[in-house]
């Protein structure tokens, strides 16, 4: 059963986010995904001002709403977003409705980054989430046969585009229909489902199996874990694959560090290591030249991508930025200067101050979850959260895709408090 006693959503936000998640695949078939994440942050984020404004000496304490400094961190830094996007259309003479287009993209990208955590200090239980991703890890395990037999059938890799695009004004055609499979350039068959391309995919199965590697019915975490893992295959995304692995063994010593064993370990491996050093780097060195091998390229395109948007920040406008993407040359296959890669894009449109502002949440949520993660499991998965986000900075762009991995930033946000017992309350 999918529900049960103890995992049934008790109050409003659990029941936004629950029913959000659960019904993704829904939300996919209506083309309506993008919409749903963009908005719930908000709804969230409406619901925890109504309960401030009631909140008084009178609340139970379990019941109020503390809203942690690091928190306030990543609030600032989003709006300090916000400013750095309406200064670049100043600077380059944009017009006013060229700053309100952006700005509501802002208001469904970056602003997102800062809500979802913000809803963590709802009183949202871990367990909700965890068990919601792995149904939606279930369902695709569901869908698998369809997904396999739809290439081998010849059927049309887009059944449709859904009316709702409409409300996605600028935004392409892949956020809103309903796709069965992709051929890329090359021939290679890749799955995007929900996602708008096969890499975004790859950056949400790793979001599920974070999620899922916490839940503790057995039965509901291998449904998840198989999901996500199965999820990180199908989109053939390179990060995603190496993600997968490497974020369990990096939390899994992170959180650790206190431990004496994990000391030992660690002191014994920097020995080892430094007995092996040539053998490591040369495999390092190797792996790497691989990983590029497999989609030369698209690394190709990237790498120069990436090298375009840091010149032209640094020479052209390194405060703000440019306001806006820009259309490359051709040796990027005419792809948007400050795609693919959220430093660069940063760097590019938002200059230093919208680098920077993303940079300072990063690095202090780091140290922050990385104290808290040694006594607190959430924080433990909140630092998850936070690896694969850093990680995913140097693929994609972080904020295009926050209405699809925004579980993970809620999850991310409860690691933030300090409420360890959250009870069911707010029943209403």
């Amino acid at each position: 059963m999918i529900f049960s006693k103890e995992i049934q959503p008790q109050n409003f936000a659990e029941r936004v986010v629950w029913y959000a998640m659960t019904w993704t695949y829904g939300f996919y078939l209506l083309g309506a995904t993008y919409i749903v994440g963009s908005v719930v942050g908000w709804i969230l984020f409406f619901y925890l001002l109504l309960k401030l404004w009631l909140q008084d000496e009178s609340t139970p304490e379990a019941e109020k709403i503390v809203i942690p400094w690091i928190t306030w961190v990543w609030i600032l830094g989003m709006l300090m977003m916000e400013v750095a996007l309406i200064m670049g259309h100043l600077d380059y003479n944009l017009p006013t409705s060229q700053i309100i287009k952006s700005s509501i993209g802002w208001a469904k990208g970056w602003a997102l980054i800062a809500l979802y955590p913000l809803a963590g200090c709802l009183n949202i239980r871990p367990q909700l989430i965890y068990r919601a991703a792995c149904v939606i890890c279930f369902h695709t395990l569901i869908i698998s046969p369809l997904l396999i037999a739809a290439p081998i059938l010849h059927l049309p890799e887009t059944l449709y585009v859904s009316p709702l695009k409409a409300v996605g004004a600028g935004l392409g055609s892949s956020f809103f229909d309903v796709s069965l499979y992709n051929v890329d350039y090359d021939g290679q068959i890749r799955q995007r489902l929900f996602a708008p391309w096969g890499p975004a995919l790859g950056f949400v199965a790793n979001i599920y199996f974070t999620l899922a590697m916490r839940e503790k019915n057995q039965k509901w975490r291998w449904y998840g874990i198989i999901g996500a893992v199965y999820l990180s295959q199908i989109c053939k995304s390179r990060l995603a694959q190496v993600c997968i692995v490497s974020t369990p063994i990096f939390i899994f010593v992170l959180s650790r560090l206190i431990r004496p064993y994990m000391l030992i370990l660690m002191g014994s491996g920097s020995v080892l290591a430094g007995i092996l050093s040539n053998n490591i780097i040369n495999a390092i060195a190797d792996f790497w030249t691989s990983f590029k091998a497999k989609r030369a390229d698209s690394s190709r395109v990237r790498a120069a991508l990436k090298e375009i948007a840091f010149y032209r920040a640094e020479t052209e406008a390194p405060i703000w930025g440019h306001g806006v993407l820009q259309m490359g040359p051709h040796v990027v296959e005419f792809m948007p200067i400050g795609s693919h890669h959220t430093w660069a894009g940063l760097a590019f449109v938002k200059g230093m101050v919208g680098f920077y502002s993303l940079a300072i949440p990063m690095i202090l949520s780091l140290f922050f979850l990385l104290i808290k993660a040694q006594t607190n499991p959430d924080a433990g998965t909140g630092l998850a959260i936070l690896f694969i986000l850093f990680l995913y900075t140097f693929g994609e762009n972080l904020e295009i895709l926050a209405y699809l991995y925004w579980p993970g930033l809620i999850m991310m946000g409860i690691g933030f408090t300090n409420n360890n017992n959250r009870k069911l309350t707010d029943n209403k």
